[in-house]
């Protein structure tokens, strides 16, 4: 495997959302992750299509077996790390929490991903991505002035503050470990994640710069200098002008005048703002670029999905790859020695479970016994 984590190995015990998400960031990071799945068809009719999952190989294992709790515990001796996404006390009642597996292998680094956490009133209780930044105070902030909240999909819960720091937690705990020489638990929240992302909010909130009604901001589409703006064509251009100079060279762009359009008097917000968006309606979102893309304005076109992965600058520095027909964004960050890539299409549910548990010690009459107690699939 290519990447800095080449040589750790990683089970991930396998859910929905934000565990897959952190387990293919280490996956990416050229980590051999090991996805213990239940035996039976997996989550998704054609597993080529499920980019969480690649990077990994696959075993299929009966966790409320007896039989394959004690399989899996054999995995744990040979691993570095293991992480799971289930509501605290469950890996406990399957006989595999990290007292237990800690103790088989006081080495290992035992990630933990909920909404709420480990603790605390919460904890126990379902919920999803929309919930937890909302506890978090992150969705609250997100939207336009006299609007409802805006849902920014699952970014903020899931993955941002969710996979992405219980990979980050993983690899801090892992780096420790060469100093300690021990392995411990990380618990990763959503929802703390979610309010780690608000740090700098929470400074300009109690220092008077952000006003509680959303969309009056600077940075929430408060600004006639820092929104989207639809085009001709009914296509959207962004502008982020923030800087006195980027904004500057934006009126002059646009050939406004600078007494006209001051850019910090917040009263004038509302009208400048109406008048820019009358402009911006005026030529098509490829005009814009033509006159906008690449200067100091502060610009970009707004892109869907599928047009983000044809994108110019975007095709020149290989952000997104193809893989068998599937376009997907490439590995990142990127490094200059170690650099990384996806050397595993997303596996079928089991797709190597002879493989793994042959290169684990498991000898062939062992194996065809697991598989007749049903532990494995």
């Amino acid at each position: 495997m290519a990447g800095p984590l080449a040589g750790y190995r990683i089970l991930e015990i396998a859910g929905i959302g934000p565990g897959p998400f952190g387990a293919m960031m280490l996956a990416d990071m050229g980590a051999e992750v090991i996805r213990v799945e239940r035996p039976g068809p997996g989550m998704w009719p054609n597993p080529s299509m499920d980019l969480l999952g690649r990077g990994r190989r696959s075993i299929a294992m009966d966790l409320k077996n007896e039989d394959g709790v004690a399989a899996l515990l054999r995995l744990v001796e040979t691993s570095d790390a293991l992480l799971e996404g289930f509501r605290p006390g469950v890996m406990e009642r399957l006989g595999l929490g990290p007292d237990i597996c800690l103790e088989r292998n006081p080495r290992l680094v035992y990630g933990r991903m909920t909404g709420w956490g480990q603790t605390g009133p919460l904890a126990n209780a379902a919920g999803h991505d929309i919930n937890y930044i909302a506890l978090a105070g992150a969705l609250d902030p997100i939207g336009r002035k006299g609007q409802p909240p805006t849902i920014p999909l699952n970014l903020v819960g899931d993955f941002g503050g969710g996979g992405l720091i219980l990979a980050y937690g993983i690899v801090c705990a892992l780096l420790e470990r060469h100093q300690s020489g021990k392995g411990q638990v990380v618990d990763a929240a959503m929802v703390d994640g979610a309010a780690a992302l608000m740090t700098i909010f929470h400074a300009t909130q109690q220092l008077g710069f952000q006003n509680e009604e959303r969309g009056t901001n600077m940075l929430d589409s408060g600004a006639h200098f820092y929104d989207a703006y639809e085009t001709k064509d009914g296509k959207w251009i962004s502008i982020g002008s923030f800087e006195p100079q980027f904004y500057a060279l934006l009126l002059q762009k646009l050939e406004l005048d600078p007494a006209e359009f001051p850019q910090m008097d917040q009263a004038k917000w509302p009208e400048l703002k109406e008048r820019v968006a009358a402009l911006f309606l005026e030529r098509t979102r490829d005009d814009w670029c033509a006159l906008l893309e690449g200067t100091d304005v502060c610009f970009a076109p707004v892109l869907s999905i599928a047009e983000s992965r044809e994108h110019p600058h975007n095709t020149a520095r290989g952000t997104f790859i193809e893989i068998n027909g599937v376009g997907q964004p490439r590995p990142c960050p990127r490094f200059s020695r170690t650099d990384s890539e996806i050397e595993r299409l997303p596996p079928s549910a089991g797709e190597h479970t002879d493989e793994i548990l042959t290169e684990s010690g498991f000898g062939g009459d062992e194996i065809k016994a697991l598989r007749e107690a049903g532990a494995v699939g």
